[in-house]
């Protein structure tokens, strides 16, 4: 149902199994071992990794929810000609609420890789999944109510598609135990198919 592999011209997003990516690989970026985690994390749902126990379990739980078509993860990679290309810089979701026919965008990415605006090449290939491979009629954006730089990064790529701001939502989501104000964008897919000058090409290259 969900591809593998999806190619952009600057990123390769691969399936977050352990059959493509270690525990060892995902505990070294994900826990307090990276230098950087805390202010990657620092609007994100999740805490860092406290073991190499926790690492394979989130690979685990991303393989289950994988195959129970709630939600699909891949590892961000630089394609070749990229700095750092092949590197692990983050990881990208697609979570599927399928009773509200509405699909969720996720990403984490490590801070070398900021700047490079791979947050918005990933949701165009990520908004092609939603719309033209799974047919779901709205994608939104959840955006932690503190997190400027990261809803900057929303504004263009959802102007882009055709859609919108919707509002802060107060104590909408949790971080931690704490509540948190969202910021919510959306595009419908109606809105995306008008926009289609702002496509950026997607492919798959494993054929799936």
């Amino acid at each position: 149902m969900f591809p593998e592999v999806i190619e952009t011209d600057r990123l390769r997003l691969e399936r977050c199994s352990r059959e493509r990516v270690s525990p060892r690989t995902l505990y070294e970026v994900a826990s307090d071992r990276s230098p950087t985690i805390d202010a990657e994390t620092a609007y994100l749902p999740w805490e860092p990794l406290d073991t190499l126990a926790d690492a394979a379990d989130r690979l685990a739980a991303f393989e289950r929810q994988w195959e129970e078509r709630e939600r699909a993860e891949w590892v961000v990679r630089p394609r070749t000609g990229e700095p750092d290309a092949g590197e692990f810089a983050g990881t990208a979701g697609l979570l599927c609420q399928w009773e509200k026919d509405l699909a969720l965008l996720a990403v984490w990415l490590r801070q070398p890789f900021w700047g490079r605006r791979y947050s918005g090449e990933r949701a165009d290939a990520l908004l092609e999944v939603a719309f033209d491979r799974l047919d779901v009629g709205v994608a939104a954006v959840p955006i932690h109510g503190d997190n400027d730089r990261s809803r900057r990064a929303v504004e263009r790529y959802i102007d882009r598609h055709g859609g919108r701001y919707e509002g802060l939502l107060r104590n909408h989501a949790g971080r931690y135990d704490e509540p948190a104000d969202h910021h919510r964008f959306s595009v419908s897919r109606e809105e995306w198919r008008e926009a289609d000058g702002a496509r950026t090409a997607v492919r798959y290259p494993d054929g799936t």
